[in-house]
C-alpha cells in the first residue's frame, strides 16, 4: 500500500497518477478524497487528529505527505509541527517509509540564487522557521534510525490542476484570460524557476520507489531554463495569442493589498523570492535517474491546451 496524505491538491492528484507505474494499491487520504485512478482506496480523515493520522498510515509501505494547510502563519504554527510529530511516530510504529514533499522556505534568502540539496537550512521568514523545524524533525528521525525518509524539495509550481493555488497561474494565466495585463511582483527581470506539477509528481513517485534514494534530501526535477518573470509572461502570451503586457507591482504592495486580500498579506514575508534571482538546481535528480523535465515552453503549451479543452 502506498498512501498519499493530502491527496486532493495539484501534487497529490498528479502523484496518484504517477504511482500507477509502480502499484495499483494506492490509498488517497483527505477530508473528502476522490478517486484519481479506478482502483484507488479512499480514506476520509481529519489529518489534524492523531488517531486519523495513525489509521491512515497503518498498513502503508510508503507514505507521501503532500498536504497543504491553509496559507496563514498562525495556522502553520499551530498545525504543522503536531502533524509531523504524528506522521513520524506512525511511520516508525508501522515501519512505513516517508516521502515529504517540501518547498524551499527553510532556506536562507541569500541561498535562493542557486538552490541545491546542500543549501543550508537557515530560514529568513516566520513561515520558513516552521518549515525548517519540520525538516529538522525529519532529519533527526533519519539520523536516529527511527525511519527511512526523503525530503523532496520543489520550487514554486504551476499546472492545469488546482490553478487557484499557483501564483504563476493567478498572476499571468487568469489575468490574460480576463483580457487584462499579466501581473508580477518585485523584479520582473529576475530569474524565477517554476516546477511543472506532472514532473514534480513523477519525481516524487520515482524517489518513493527507489530504496537507495532514502535518507537524503532531493531537489525534484525542473527545467534548467533561466526564465525571468517577464519571460514567463511572454511564454503565456504567445500560447494564449494575446499581447505581451505585464504590470509589475512593488513587493510592499503585497502588504497593502493584504488588507483586502489576506493571502497576499501572508505572502509579504516571502516577497524576497521575487526581488532576486531564484534558481532551483535539480542536477542530482536528473543525473541519478536520467530524467529530462518538460521544457517550460512545452509545459505552458500543455496547460493552455488542457484548460482550453475543459472550458
Amino acid at each position: 500500500m502506498q498512501t498519499i496524505l493530502g491527496s486532493g491538491g495539484a501534487i497529490g492528484t498528479n502523484l496518484a497518477k504517477a504511482l500507477t507505474a509502480y502499484t495499483n494499491d494506492i490509498r488517497l487520504v483527505s477530508r473528502n478524497p476522490k478517486k484519481v485512478n479506478t482502483n484507488d482506496h479512499l480514506f476520509p480523515a481529519d489529518l489534524k487528529k492523531k488517531e486519523d493520522v495513525f489509521n491512515a498510515i497503518k498498513g502503508s509501505e510508503v507514505v507521501y505527505v503532500t498536504i497543504g494547510f491553509e496559507y496563514k502563519l498562525s495556522v502553520w504554527q499551530q498545525e504543522w509541527i503536531p502533524f509531523i510529530h504524528n506522521v513520524l511516530e506512525a511511520c516508525e510504529k508501522f515501519n512505513a517509509r516517508l516521502v515529504f514533499f517540501d518547498n524551499i522556505y527553510a532556506l536562507n534568502k541569500n541561498s535562493i540564487s542557486h538552490i541545491t540539496e546542500e543549501s543550508p537550512i537557515n530560514p529568513s521568514s516566520k513561515k520558513g522557521k516552521v518549515r525548517a523545524e519540520i525538516d529538522r524533525l525529519i532529519l533527526n528521525a533519519i539520523n536516529d534510525k527511527k525511519i527511512d525518509a526523503i525530503i523532496a524539495r520543489a520550487p514554486d509550481f504551476f499546472g492545469s490542476e488546482k490553478k487557484q493555488n499557483s501564483l504563476l497561474m493567478n498572476l499571468i494565466y487568469d489575468n490574460f484570460k480576463k483580457g487584462k495585463s499579466a501581473q508580477w511582483f518585485g523584479n520582473a527581470k529576475a530569474i524565477h524557476t517554476m516546477g511543472y506539477t506532472p514532473d514534480l509528481a513523477k519525481g516524487t513517485a520515482i524517489l518513493g520507489n527507489t530504496v537507495d534514494a532514502y535518507n537524503q534530501i532531493w531537489n525534484l526535477p525542473t527545467s534548467d531554463e533561466t526564465l525571468t518573470g517577464k519571460q514567463w509572461v511572454s511564454l503565456f502570451a504567445n500560447e494564449m495569442k494575446t499581447k505581451d503586457k505585464v504590470s509589475v507591482l512593488p513587493s510592499w504592495m503585497l502588504k497593502l493589498l493584504g488588507l483586502f486580500i489576506p493571502v497576499l498579506g501572508e505572502m509579504y514575508e516571502m516577497s524576497y523570492q521575487f526581488e532576486q534571482d531564484y534558481f532551483f538546481d535539480s542536477t542530482k535528480f536528473k543525473k541519478r535517474f536520467n530524467y529530462t523535465p518538460t521544457s517550460n515552453r512545452e509545459a505552458v503549451k500543455e496547460i493552455v491546451q488542457t484548460l482550453s479543452s475543459t472550458t
